[in-house]
């Protein structure tokens, strides 16, 4: 994304809080947001009609559940995430850098990425952060997220602070690779600067 992407429309000087336009693909964004959480391409028990009936426009998915079904590779075949789901507005893809803490018995953190073990079947699974770009890329969403790491309550200062220097590193290399892969965003319509 560039900075032509997003405009601040408004300021609060006291709080310095802000609002704003964020420009994707699919149509404006305005922030601060609220985004209903389809980790499966829906939400629960709302169809897409109520969703715009209220006024969403941005939904979040996780790459992550995609990725073990229906698969990446389906969804790409089928002409990316918003045709498969018939979903016009934006979509914002979470990682699976959550799946590190809610399934954490199930997994095991390195430097390299994180392996899991499937909660469907318990196939072995080793996510890194150019892999998580490289799924949500073939997903197709609009915003994609890091790889991401964050020790489970309680956690020490010590496990914080190693935490966020690991999901530092993670996200460069998400960043080197989407800088790598960047003419195949240009598919989606993604911008980068």
């Amino acid at each position: 994304m560039n900075k032509n992407n997003f405009k601040i429309v408004a300021r609060d000087q006291s709080s310095k809080a802000r609002t704003g336009i964020l420009e994707t693909a699919h149509g404006p964004v305005e922030t601060p947001v609220f985004m209903p959480v389809a980790s499966q391409g829906t939400v629960k028990a709302l169809t897409h009609a109520m969703l715009e009936e209220l006024g969403v426009g941005i939904i979040l998915v996780n790459a992550y559940h995609l990725f073990l079904r229906p698969g990446v590779e389906l969804v790409e075949k089928m002409g990316g995430l918003h045709r498969f789901i018939s979903w016009p507005g934006a979509i914002l893809s979470d990682s699976g850098g959550f799946q590190v803490y809610s399934l954490s018995p199930l997994v095991k953190v390195s430097e390299e990425g994180v392996q899991f073990s499937s909660h469907l079947d318990g196939k072995k699974i080793f996510l890194t952060p150019e892999e998580a770009v490289r799924i949500q890329i073939k997903l197709g969403t609009d915003i994609m997220m890091c790889l991401d790491y964050f020790p489970p309550f309680p956690y020490t200062e010590e496990q914080v602070a190693r935490s966020v220097e690991l999901t530092s590193r993670w996200a460069r290399r998400c960043r080197e690779e989407f800088d790598h892969l960047q003419p195949a965003t240009q598919l989606w319509g993604i911008t980068q600067g």
